[in-house]
């Protein structure tokens, strides 16, 4: 079994690409991320879980082992691995009734899939309702030895790893009836960096520490591993050279802080050129008011952690030179590099276009084009691969879009909320910024999630890649009141006899009569 240091899985040093074989044990226990003691869902016993690591080309099989007993959260589960595209491997994707039926307790579930040649910074999380935020979430980064932009930095491994996080302090079911009661989204009580953090009133949690040495250049891969808030990140007195957006490298382009937005990952080079010293690192979270209009538990500015130089004393830092008040990244800023052919989609009219109107005639709940998205008894990958291939043969046919094979597709979400929407299956070109009339055909951002946030965001992706694939709000809270769809893409392509058809091995044949089958409290 590979060795697990620090929540971490490492693979280092560095070989040829092959498959990585894995256990992940799902299990709830007692963890206090802040200084407040709950019951958490936490793989491998740990909060984040473990960081896999992994090489250029390599392929995974993940076995999951579902040890989750505690009645006061949800007992089965479902992983998603946020940011893979899963190509003939859409039952590996993990949404629960949309690629896979829910993983009962004691069961061990395989996900086994190709990295494919993407690299960069991908995460796995929970997708079966909330349960995310009960704890089920970890970082997952995918090296190249052959990094086009490796000359911009000297380190890259387990130190520079980043999460960011935000917490509760009660279980997400509670959490949950309470929004469906109240229509108040759940408010953290606290937010952490690298899983520790703390919250006004409660014990001085010591900050996690970065360590650095005077004169080196640090890639730092930073992931938002949020339920719900998105994260303003900066280092005082450090400038932020950010190159990857999502598992994409993009020109490097040198600010002061960043909005990460949840689900969203970001690498940014960092030169260690100050004097030796403590530093902060910040991460104050938007997206839920504290204090007695929120919750009074959450003082967004005690999200730290310390960079601290070789040869500082061991020390809080007393700089004061936030990030904050620089300048902030613009998506609109950030262009592929040459090798990920920028603009590949081109300008000529989309073949397929989608506009999707977001609505609440109904609070808490969310509407698509007047529909709120209800999970679908039967996986929609099922219904594909038993013959479903025209809208009407989809229950319900309402929350899922049929796309064509190879066809280009263009999406447009008009409306405000700071929505962060992910794609599964594909990345996107985003050629229209939110609360922004230029439109980018030439070289624009390409990564899976993008803000909702005025405007009319509009992004661009080609329907390469048949399968099953969830278009949502990463805000967990909101998917849950509704606000997603399902494309089914190119659905007589996922079938036997296709060169594109769907790897469906035994276990996952098993998981709808084995979850059905289960008494409501083991669901």
């Amino acid at each position: 079994m590979l060795p697990i240091t620090l929540g971490l899985i490492s693979l280092l040093p560095f070989v040829s690409a092959e498959l990585r074989n894995f256990d992940l044990n799902i299990v709830s226990t007692p963890l206090a991320p802040d200084g407040f003691e709950r019951h958490v869902i936490a793989p491998n016993g740990t909060y984040p879980g473990p960081t896999f690591m992994v090489n250029k080309g390599d392929s995974v099989d993940i076995a999951m082992h579902n040890q989750l007993v505690d009645p006061t959260m949800r007992r089965s589960t479902s992983i998603h691995w946020h940011g893979f595209f899963q190509a003939r491997t859409s039952y590996a994707d993990g949404p629960s009734f949309v690629n896979q039926c829910p993983i009962p307790p004691n069961t061990t579930f395989h996900y086994a899939f190709d990295t494919a040649g993407q690299t960069g910074n991908y995460w796995y999380h929970s997708h079966l309702s909330t349960q995310y935020c009960d704890g089920l979430r970890g970082a997952f980064a995918v090296y190249d030895p052959e990094d086009p932009l490796g000359d911009l930095y000297d380190v890259d491994d387990e130190s520079t790893i980043i999460t960011l996080s935000d917490w509760y302090h009660i279980v997400a079911p509670e959490a949950q009836a309470g929004f469906f009661q109240t229509g108040t989204v759940p408010i953290p009580d606290s937010a952490l960096i690298n899983g520790v953090g703390r919250y006004v009133g409660g014990p001085e949690v010591p900050y996690a520490v970065i360590n650095v040495e005077q004169g080196k250049r640090y890639r730092f891969r930073v992931f938002a591993l949020s339920c719900r808030p998105f994260f303003t990140w900066s280092i005082d007195n450090h400038n932020l050279t950010v190159m990857e957006l999502d598992g994409v490298e993009h020109d490097p382009v040198t600010v002061q802080n960043v909005d990460i937005y949840a689900a969203q990952r970001i690498s940014a080079v960092v030169e260690a050129n100050q004097p030796v010293d403590n530093y902060w690192m910040r991460a104050p979270p938007t997206g839920g008011a504290a204090g007695a209009a929120g919750n009074p538990n959450l003082n967004p500015n005690l999200t730290l952690a310390i960079v601290r130089y070789a040869g500082a004393p061991d020390a809080e830092p007393t700089s004061n030179n936030t990030g904050i008040l620089g300048t902030k990244l613009d998506d609109a800023n950030m262009h592929p590099i040459a090798s990920e052919n920028p603009g590949k989609l081109g300008s000529a009219p989309p073949d397929i276009f989608f506009e999707l109107n977001i609505a609440q005639p109904n609070p808490p709940f969310f509407d698509i084009n007047n529909i709120s998205y209800i999970s679908p008894t039967l996986p929609v990958l099922l219904q594909i691969l038993s013959g479903a291939a025209q809208p009407t043969d989809f229950l319900p046919s309402d929350q899922v879009l049929l796309i064509t094979p190879n066809a280009t597709i263009e999406v447009s979400i008009p409306g405000t909320g700071a929505h962060p929407f992910h794609l599964h299956g594909h990345n996107f070109d985003v050629i229209r910024q939110p609360n922004s009339n230029v439109t980018n055909f030439v070289n624009p951002p390409r990564r899976d999630v993008t803000p909702i946030n005025g405007g009319n965001t509009t992004f661009r992706f080609k329907a390469d890649n048949p399968g099953a694939w969830f278009l949502h709000c990463h805000i967990d809270w909101h998917l849950e009141a509704g606000l997603a769809v399902v494309f089914a893409e190119s659905p007589s392509l996922n079938l036997e006899g296709s060169p594109f058809s769907q790897t469906t091995p035994q276990d996952w044949n098993d998981l709808c009569p084995d979850y059905n089958a289960l008494a409501p409290e083991l669901q």
